[in-house]
């Protein structure tokens, strides 16, 4: 069975901590065909480059300040002190395009792909211009950085957000699939990438061990089912299927990058809520949102 789960440490490359799905990724993926991930921690005054290829590209500081190079212009990306500080400048790149990105400073940052083929202009995206959206409510809330979406950015195949979620909540639930191309559903594979910490004022020990845990599960007569235990740098793949909850255990705020493509004819995000479960949206009417929301600097 082909592996959906890659632990930190499992996906490296060269400089890259996380290489999947990309053009030049070390690591196969069977039957994985429309995004990819990288993730890279960079000493001060280090650099990595990506060679042009035909697939388009989106740079997203994790920690740290970065400056992005794309056709000899130098984009720099003020970045944040971590994924929980609120939005961070990101660039695209569009398709075809070679890209360096260094760091005076040091720092992590994560490169979403997708093969692509229509061009569109490079674009940079500061943390001011992203739509920052707080979804759900009671202990399903969390916060959305809409940066890669189709209503914020011209592109050619994917969607690129990240979604945080305070201790003790449940995030992308309902359970749902994007897996069919039909009335309401658009097909998309979909990358997770996680991080995680201890809560502000949890009261954990300085060696906490910060934890969260991902669900997928069967839609067809596909097989898959993938609980998972993720901390940072841990990273779930979802071809199909049901996917949800993504829980944040108590004491410990959960972050994830989505990358999501697919072979469709439009570039959009359509799902179906698991009818088991789907009611859980109702329930929401009349609670108020998590008042830890929403993360900022």
């Amino acid at each position: 069975m082909t592996n959906w789960v890659y632990p930190l440490g499992s996906a490296t490359d060269g400089n890259w901590d996380i290489s999947l799905g990309t053009s030049d990724s070390a690591t196969a993926v069977e039957g994985w065909a429309h995004t990819g991930l990288k993730v890279a921690t960079l000493a001060a005054g280090a650099a990595v480059s990506l060679p042009a290829a035909g697939e388009e590209r989106i740079v997203i500081p994790l920690n740290g300040a970065f400056t992005a190079t794309v056709d000899g212009v130098d984009y720099p990306l003020a970045g944040r002190t971590s994924v929980f500080h609120g939005p961070s400048d990101v660039l695209y790149s569009g398709t075809g395009k070679a890209v360096t990105i260094s760091s005076a400073d040091g720092g992590r940052v994560a490169v979403a792909t997708a093969p692509a083929k229509a061009a569109y202009p490079t674009r940079l995206v500061t943390a001011a211009e992203t739509p920052v959206e707080l979804r759900g409510a009671g202990n399903c809330s969390r916060q959305v950085h809409n940066f890669g979406t189709p209503a914020a950015l011209e592109a050619d195949r994917f969607i690129v957000c990240e979604v945080l979620t305070p201790a003790g909540n449940w995030s992308s639930y309902p359970p749902h699939k994007h897996d069919e191309e039909k009335d309401g559903e658009t097909n998309l594979e979909e990358i997770y990438y996680f991080e995680t910490r201890v809560s502000a004022g949890s009261g954990a020990p300085a060696d906490a061990d910060a934890i969260g845990y991902q669900r997928v599960y069967a839609s067809d007569e596909r097989p898959i089912d993938v609980a998972a235990e993720v901390r940072t740098g841990d990273v779930v793949l979802v071809p199909y299927g049901w996917h949800g909850p993504a829980m944040a255990a108590p004491g410990y705020d959960l972050y994830y990058l989505n990358v999501m493509a697919g072979p469709g004819p439009v570039r959009e995000w359509l799902i179906s809520d698991d009818p088991h479960h789907g009611w859980v949206r109702q329930s929401w009417d009349g609670q108020d949102i998590d008042p830890r929301l929403p993360f900022t600097a």
